[in-house]
């Protein structure tokens, strides 16, 4: 299990790396879906998989949708892969500092603290996550709807600002 969860941080801070280096949008939505897939799966191995499925399925079907519609209206005819220079540098100098910055924290993880939190399911009724999602709707009910109000806000936002041409906020003069 150690090693696995090693796996799933190693890859989420790699495609954090990866999103934070790249300026082209494409290799940058890939660096997303990576960094969700591997985070949801941290998310698992600590006892959360029905949380981790409703993150993952939130995120990747609303977030990557309205990033994928800029990123079709902001296309470059030769994006920068991961592969070139500029990119490689700025990756390198992110994975040094992750380096530098996890070097002064070394001391004090070991692996007995990575517990999941159904390691005392037997003094519980029910699992941590789902308590969690009823306790939501039951008293963060009003702050859900006004949550759900603003991303279809912010989305009517966004595509209002993108639509371009003559119409809409942003014009050429």
């Amino acid at each position: 299990m150690t090693y696995i969860m090693s796996l799933f941080l190693l890859g989420l801070v790699l495609g954090l790396v990866a999103v934070a280096s790249n300026p082209s949008p494409y290799f940058a939505a890939l660096g997303l879906v990576v960094v969700a897939g591997m985070g949801c799966g941290v998310l698992v191995g600590h006892g959360g998989p029905f949380l981790s499925l409703v993150l993952f399925l939130i995120y990747l079907g609303g977030m990557l949708v309205v990033f994928a519609y800029s990123a079709a209206l902001a296309a470059e005819p030769f994006p920068e892969g991961l592969g070139s220079r500029p990119v490689v540098a700025y990756m390198v100098l992110y994975m040094v500092g992750v380096c530098l910055a996890s070097s002064a924290v070394w001391g004090g993880w070991y692996e007995s603290s990575w517990v999941p939190a159904e390691e005392f399911g037997e003094f519980s009724t029910f699992r941590g996550d789902i308590g969690g999602v009823a306790l939501m709707y039951s008293l963060g009910g009003g702050m859900l709807v006004i949550s759900a109000w603003v991303l279809l806000l912010t989305l009517f936002v966004v595509l209002e600002l993108t639509r371009g041409l003559a119409r809409g906020t942003l014009r050429a003069v």
